[in-house]
């Protein structure tokens, strides 16, 4: 652990005091974990995508509630569909589409989902795969409609199958296939990686995918955590995951992040692309300031982490599913 001057010598001060009491102990942790927020926003410094990350990950922070916006290309073979405080992505390859999370209901599936890629052109009778990156609700819920009507193979990890089979959720969809960390799921021309990263859930999933736009090729992240969980075991291992992912997205050459949850400026970028579908994609941010977002969310963690240990409880629990 790195620790700035300020927290080194508050350490320092407190143990020549001697012991630590309970008080002392938290204060200290208190004072680390604000240091670890603090760094966060320095790095962060006015980049509105990464400010973004830090208000979200932010203890007491409200989760917005956006209204749903159209559905929108944000490359020539990568759309989003959402409900707002929830998105869907579909890739789009040339032998057919592969969904990433199914939204809430299939009453989204049916309403949001399949007229979305109509209108963008896409057919939905083409739907290959619904890759389900945890197993709650709101990224699950119409994924069985889709596997139904479509014919798609619904693809989640063993950890989230068993999650959902013990919480028996209304519209989960049937046990399919399995994903195995690191996974490549291949749909025509298009490959895309799967890793494991749990801590939100025991089985979240966390896709890189290669996207297009005319003839320039970048490669996607899409952090499949979202909000930190409560606990401070699956704390440290939600954090292990954000270290073991940005390792596997800097040698992917990640240069395009995406979310979700409105956590990262992404349906206000959505919009500025819209207005302006000629300019410069905002979702490409290059790969060092992909690599820094990143870097935010694992000192976010840190801090969140070290107010879990000076409370000795539980951490407060992200509002987002």
């Amino acid at each position: 652990m790195t620790l700035s001057r300020r927290t080194f010598g508050l350490l320092a001060t407190l143990a020549l005091a001697g012991p630590l009491t309970a008080p002392a102990q938290a204060a200290a942790a208190a004072v680390e974990a604000q240091d670890h927020y603090d760094r966060a926003r320095e790095l962060a410094g006015d980049d509105p995508v990464l400010c973004a990350l830090v208000t979200a990950l932010t203890p007491g922070a409200t989760a917005p509630l956006p209204p749903a916006p159209a559905p929108l290309k944000l490359f020539d073979d990568l759309a989003v569909l959402s409900a707002g405080w929830v998105s869907a992505t579909a890739v789009l390859t040339d032998h057919g589409i592969v969904l990433i999370d199914a939204l809430t209901s299939p009453a989204d599936a049916e309403h949001v989902i399949v007229p979305g890629l109509r209108t963008l052109g896409a057919d939905p009778a083409t739907l290959k795969y619904v890759v389900v990156t945890q197993g709650h609700y709101d990224h699950f819920g119409g994924a069985q409609l889709l596997a139904d009507r479509y014919g798609a193979r619904v693809l989640m990890h063993p950890a989230d199958w068993d999650l959902i089979a013990r919480t028996a959720p209304a519209d989960a969809p049937a046990r399919d296939l399995d994903i195995l960390d690191g996974q490549r799921l291949t749909l025509g021309g298009t490959t895309i990686r799967l890793h494991h990263t749990p801590g939100h859930t025991p089985g979240t999933v966390s896709p890189i995918i290669p996207v297009r736009a005319g003839a320039r090729r970048h490669t996607a992240m899409l952090w499949g955590g979202t909000l930190p969980p409560a606990g401070l075991p699956e704390l440290r291992t939600y954090l292990s995951s954000v270290r073991s992912f940005r390792t596997r997205a800097v040698r992917a050459g990640a240069d395009v992040e995406l979310s979700h949850h409105p956590t990262d400026f992404g349906l206000e970028r959505a919009e500025q692309l819209r207005a302006h579908p000629d300019g410069p994609n905002p979702f490409v941010l290059g790969r060092p300031r992909t690599e820094r977002f990143l870097a935010v969310l694992d000192l976010m963690l840190r801090g969140r982490i070290a107010d879990a240990g000076a409370a000795g409880v539980r951490a407060e629990p992200g509002r987002w599913c």
